[in-house]
C-alpha cells in the first residue's frame, strides 16, 4: 500500500466477511465489531453503508439469493424442470458456506418492519422473477397457471427441494445423493399425478427419473 492512502472497504467486502463470520460460527458470530475487526475497517465505514447489523445480514441473503437464482432461471427457461428441482442440493454443494445464509431469512420476512425502501424493492424484484418462473413451469408442463396449479409449481421446484436440504444446511453438511433421488421421485410422481406427460420436456423428465 502506498503511503498516505486508506484502505478501500467496498459493500462486497463487508458481505464477505459476514458470510465468513456466519459460516464459522451461525449468525450470532456476524457483529459490528466482529465484521470491522476482520476487516480492519472503522465502524464509520461500517454505518456508512448498512444502517444495522440486521441489514448488513438482510443484504447478504438477497446477494446469495439472487446468485442461486441465476441457474434455477436458466432451467426454467430451458423447459428443464428436474434441473431446476434438482439445483437446490447441486448449488448447496458447491456453495455450503453461501447456502447456509438462507438460513437467516424467507422473502416474506421482507413485507413488514422497517427495512430499507431500496432493500424491499430489490427483495420484490427478486420474488417477481422466480414467481415468473412458476408461472411458465404451471402454464408449459401443468396446464395452466390457476392459483392451484401455481402452487403445486412451487411446491415440486421450491418447497421439496428445500425441505429435503434444509436439515443438512442446519447442520452445516452438503446434502448427501439420497436428496436428489428423494427430489427426482417427488418431481417424477407429480408430473405423472397431474397428466403432464404429453410436454416434451415433462416427458424428458420422466425418462430421466426412470434412470
Amino acid at each position: 500500500m502506498l503511503h498516505g492512502m486508506r484502505p478501500s472497504f467496498g459493500h462486497a467486502s463487508f458481505l464477505a466477511a459476514a458470510r465468513d463470520l456466519a459460516a464459522q460460527g451461525g449468525p450470532g458470530a456476524v457483529t459490528v465489531g466482529s465484521v470491522t475487526e476482520r476487516l480492519g475497517a472503522p465502524s464509520g465505514s461500517f454505518y456508512y453503508r448498512f444502517a444495522s447489523r440486521d441489514v448488513l445480514l438482510a443484504e447478504l441473503w438477497l446477494a446469495t439469493a439472487l446468485a442461486f437464482q441465476q441457474g434455477f432461471v436458466a432451467a426454467i427457461k430451458a423447459d428443464d424442470g428436474l434441473t431446476a428441482a434438482l439445483h437446490t442440493p447441486v448449488w448447496v454443494r458447491s456453495h455450503l458456506d453461501d447456502a447456509r445464509v438462507f438460513l437467516l431469512h424467507h422473502r416474506d420476512d421482507f413485507v413488514h418492519g422497517g427495512w430499507p425502501v431500496a432493500l424491499k424493492a430489490r427483495v420484490k424484484q427478486q420474488a417477481r422473477r422466480v414467481d415468473a418462473c412458476y408461472s411458465r413451469f404451471a402454464r408449459t408442463v401443468l396446464g395452466g397457471v390457476d392459483a392451484e396449479r401455481t402452487r403445486l409449481a412451487r411446491f415440486v421446484l421450491a418447497d421439496v427441494p428445500k425441505a429435503a436440504v434444509s436439515s443438512h444446511l442446519r447442520r452445516g453438511e452438503p446434502p448427501p445423493s439420497i436428496v436428489d433421488e428423494m427430489i427426482t421421485i417427488t418431481y417424477r410422481a407429480i408430473l405423472g399425478r397431474y397428466g403432464c406427460v404429453r410436454h416434451p420436456p415433462c416427458r424428458r423428465a420422466m425418462r430421466e427419473a426412470d434412470r
